[in-house]
């Protein structure tokens, strides 16, 4: 026994001068020879690298290449809408599950809380539950229940517009790096907040404002009762703001830069094309690059019934057999749902997505366009971006503006490259001549301002700049549009009861998800930075 504690007790010394030599042994540059981290030469830091996970309900994507329309083998509409293209989709995040009623009402009652005033911010935010009323079926019970009844927490939100799913992606974005931020003790916890304002009336509001990753990142959200007790060191020998410290430490503190690491990417709606390459997920019949089957929808195979035997013969999706017929027959109900089902229902696909096929359609970011096929990017085609610069309050000191609910204020993008300091002083934009064919630059690049070629969309047309895309099928479609590839469009200000959505984020980093078990370049450890004498 003695033995044993001997060698444990040096295997303990053993580790403990192995981490002292680790940690005397600073990372330095291999350009300047500097040390990283080092508060006696200026404090520049590098975080160790890491590789950022998916936000809560998110799962992983690996990107690759596909073809984009090709799961379609048939038009019946004769749209010829979604000729078949090659393309690219890089690596990213995407929802689970489609957002359900529960997701929305605790959005609802941030809104009531942190807001109880503003009315209007309240009701703009509700869904229309009226999308359930039809002159000739007797709807009018999902009106009061479908949003609030218990019994529906965890079905899809419906009656949605696209300006309401992407003001709820920013809400979201910035609810889960306030989380991060509090939990990890880089802000007041929710606990100090209750403590201070009574009955957690200053929670994810103190300092007047409800939490903004934005301005946050541009440090104007500090301040008493803002800062945590455990912010990061200031390593900047020349700071000399100092918020809440954690316990026996010393000088300056400050917030979460995104060079830390900490913070998550925004989230936002997938374009069209994640949104196919990720309902397809042929990654699940992909070996050394070879798919060894296509597929028709998000599953294996040319019908809509499992061929497995415990569940053989049940339809794979809800979704409408055929007219009047929505969920089977009495006694033996196939699909199982009337109207929408709950969120984790069926078989995920490949990806571990459930209901990509069928429940709700679901919204995505891209304008439609019938030629859309005709003019396109060939990685990550989106057709729909309208850039836009986040307007400065102050510029001498980089202030960002900030609306009443303490969001920046963003404008129209001035220019298509970056502005010299002297014209973003004076608010001049820069003129980028051969921009778009010799006219002047504008932010969009849809072509609701393009003077050269207007194809005279929303003129002879149903279709214009306020045309979204949906996708997916829902509980009142037909089993053609559960395919990937099928498109259709509907203006985003409108909303249906056959129709919800699901967010994405952007993946940082290698695309790679899973390394293990590939074959892989071995790179040489890089050599120890000269020093200069």
């Amino acid at each position: 026994m003695k033995r044993i504690h001997l060698i444990f007790t040096v295997s303990i010394l053993s580790i403990g001068i192995l981490a002292t030599s680790c940690k005397s042994k600073k990372a330095a540059s291999s350009k300047t020879g500097m040390n990283y981290n080092d508060a006696g030469n200026g404090g520049f830091e590098v975080i160790k690298k890491v590789k950022a996970g998916p936000g809560p309900g998110l799962v992983a994507i690996e990107g690759g290449t596909f073809v984009m329309g090709g799961s379609l083998n048939q038009d019946l509409g004769y749209e010829f809408d979604n000729i078949r293209r090659r393309v690219t989709v890089a690596s990213f995040y995407m929802d689970e599950t489609e957002v359900s009623n529960v997701d929305w009402l605790e959005y609802l009652y941030w809104i009531r809380r942190v807001f109880p005033n503003d009315r209007e911010y309240y009701y703009n935010t509700l869904p229309d539950t009226l999308v359930w009323r039809r002159p000739l079926s007797y709807n009018e019970p999902y009106v009061n229940n479908y949003l609030r009844h218990p019994a529906f927490q965890d079905y899809p939100v419906v009656g949605v517009t696209w300006e309401q799913a992407n003001q709820y992606c920013e809400w979201r974005t910035d609810r889960v790096n306030e989380e991060i931020l509090r939990d990890h003790g880089y802000m007041a916890d929710y606990k100090t907040l209750a403590g201070k304002g009574g009955k957690g009336s200053t929670t994810t509001k103190a300092g007047g404002d409800p939490f903004n990753t934005d301005i946050y990142l541009n440090g104007q959200y500090r301040g008493e009762g803002i800062d945590g007790k455990k912010m990061k060191k200031d390593l900047n020998g020349s700071a000399t703001t100092t918020g809440a410290t954690s316990k026996g430490s010393k000088g300056p503190t400050r917030p979460v830069r995104l060079e830390d690491g900490v913070l998550k990417q925004p989230y936002r709606l997938p374009t069209e094309a994640e949104w196919e390459y990720a309902a397809l997920s042929l990654a699940g019949n992909t070996e050394y690059e070879n798919i060894s089957d296509g597929k028709v929808y998000t599953w294996n195979g040319l019908g809509v019934r499992s061929p497995k035997k415990g569940t053989q013969g049940m339809i794979l999706a809800n979704f409408k057999r055929g007219e009047g017929d929505n969920m089977g027959t009495g006694g033996y109900l196939n699909d199982k749902a009337d109207i929408t089902a709950p969120v984790r229902s069926y078989v995920p696909n490949d990806f571990g997505l459930y209901n990509m096929a069928g429940n709700v359609n679901e919204w995505v970011a891209d304008v439609y366009r019938k030629l859309t096929f005709e003019d396109f990017e060939d990685f990550n085609p989106y057709r729909g971006n309208e850039f836009v610069n986040k307007r400065l309050a102050n510029r001498d000191k980089g202030l960002l503006a900030k609306d009443k609910y303490g969001r920046p204020v963003k404008d129209a993008a001035q220019s298509a490259t970056k502005q010299s300091w002297q014209e973003i002083q004076s608010n001049k934009a820069k003129i980028d001549s051969s921009a778009i064919a010799g006219k002047v630059y504008n932010p969009d690049f849809r072509g609701h301002l393009d003077t050269v070629n207007q194809n005279l969309y929303g003129v002879t047309t149903l279709v214009n700049d306020r045309s979204r895309v949906y996708k997916g099928g829902s509980w009142n479609d037909r089993a053609y549009w559960l395919n990937p590839a099928t498109r259709r469009f509907i203006q985003q200000d409108v909303s249906s009861a056959e129709l919800g959505f699901r967010c994405a984020m952007t993946l940082v980093g290698a695309p790679e998800i899973i390394s293990r078990g590939k074959p892989q370049f071995k790179q040489p450890k890089s050599k120890a930075p000269v020093r200069i004498k």
